[in-house]
């Protein structure tokens, strides 16, 4: 470990104040995005989203929404609508994923690329709405930063298998 790496250690973390706060405050964030995650998963779980047509139609009412043609139109006629109980099943499934992952910082860099991946499918679904860039720019800041190794199992991780791509 580098000696300016952060350190969840109160000595290290009064001695260098500006620092750790600007770490808490990114994994307070990290944690308030897994919390969505985690909801998402949970509301489609309830909802029955994996053993029903709940996507199709929302997928067919969304498209009865925006303009022929346009991209989102194409898109969810051509992919989403034709491929909604897999993708039911992917989106459900990895919300859960994302969720655990970043919760107990287990391949967070990762999880932050398909969170990104699935954000950005909302977007092309034409289920673009102003939550969606911070979304996008924290998933980005996720794929950068090592906070899976400031707080989670990454860390631990990372020594065990220096060379995997997954605990960086």
């Amino acid at each position: 470990m580098k000696t300016n790496e952060f350190r969840m250690e109160r000595n290290w973390m009064k001695g260098h104040l500006l620092k750790s706060s600007g770490v808490i405050l990114f994994l307070a964030g990290r944690y308030l995005f897994a919390s969505f995650f985690l909801y998402g998963f949970w509301h489609k779980l309830v909802k029955g989203w994996l053993w029903s047509d709940l996507m199709h139609d929302f997928f067919s009412k969304r498209l009865a929404e925006l303009p022929a043609g346009s991209f989102q139109a194409i898109y969810l006629e051509q992919f989403a609508i034709p491929m909604a109980f897999p993708i039911a099943w992917i989106v459900t499934i990895g919300e859960l994923i994302i969720g655990l992952g970043l919760v107990f910082g287990v391949a967070v860099r990762a999880n932050a690329a398909f969170a990104l991946f699935l954000v950005l499918n909302f977007a092309a679904g034409g289920y673009y709405n102003l939550t969606l860039p911070p979304f996008m720019v924290y998933a980005l800041l996720m794929m950068l930063l090592p906070s899976g190794r400031w707080l989670g199992l990454d860390g631990k991780l990372h020594e065990r298998h220096p060379n995997s791509i997954w605990y960086k």
